[in-house]
């Protein structure tokens, strides 16, 4: 299945990381929920954890903290989660029409990764799926002081690309980064996440 792509001669494309080009948010439910269990948090459903989607580990645990009561500690949560990931990540698989895009596209314009996630999650991922090498720069978490539904990840792969926001086209999946996209000045291409997948193959 191609993308189908707004009109434009886009000089870069910037892609979102996590359910864009790699369809690992279902391997990420799963360590988020092995994760808070050790924690004694239940309430972490699939519809909450798509809606969230996007968002810093610490802005989610942080919410979670505040409306069930919590004290779960940020830093300690997020390595843990992170390693339970890491332990699933030989099942992680390409979002398909994402990638088909990358390898149609790449070398005819520069290609960023604009990820809410930590770089070592960034870097892993794309190398367990062979394709780090085709980016030529990420922009994680640390790199930025705002996250989205800011505009600033993208304006700084932006920059670091030395593309006019304007000229470069997005590829997210989450709302939040539509809207950081939106608010860069940027035009996008929305990803259908898994539960909207599935209910497509239904159709």
């Amino acid at each position: 299945m191609r993308l189908t792509l707004p009109p434009g001669d886009f000089k870069a494309y910037l892609f979102d990381c996590d359910g864009t080009i790699v369809d690992s948010m279902p391997l990420h439910f799963v360590a988020w929920t092995k994760a808070l269990a050790e924690y004694g948090c239940t309430s972490l459903t699939e519809e909450l954890f798509y809606s969230w989607g996007g968002l810093p580990v610490t802005a989610v645990v942080d919410e979670l903290n505040k409306r069930d009561g919590l004290s779960i500690p940020l830093e300690e949560f997020a390595h843990r989660k992170e390693s339970l990931y890491y332990e699933l990540i030989h099942e992680l698989k390409a979002v398909p029409e994402v990638l088909e895009e990358i390898h149609r596209t790449h070398g005819t314009i520069p290609f960023a990764v604009v990820s809410g996630s930590t770089r070592e999650s960034v870097v892993k991922s794309l190398e367990a799926l062979g394709i780090l090498h085709l980016f030529e720069t990420l922009v994680c978490a640390g790199d930025y002081a705002r996250s989205k539904p800011a505009p600033e990840p993208f304006l700084l792969a932006a920059e670091r690309l030395g593309v006019a926001p304007g000229d470069c086209l997005v590829f997210e999946d989450a709302d939040i980064g539509i809207q950081a996209a939106t608010a860069a000045g940027m035009p996008s291409v929305r990803i259908l996440q898994p539960p909207e997948r599935a209910v497509l193959a239904l159709v």
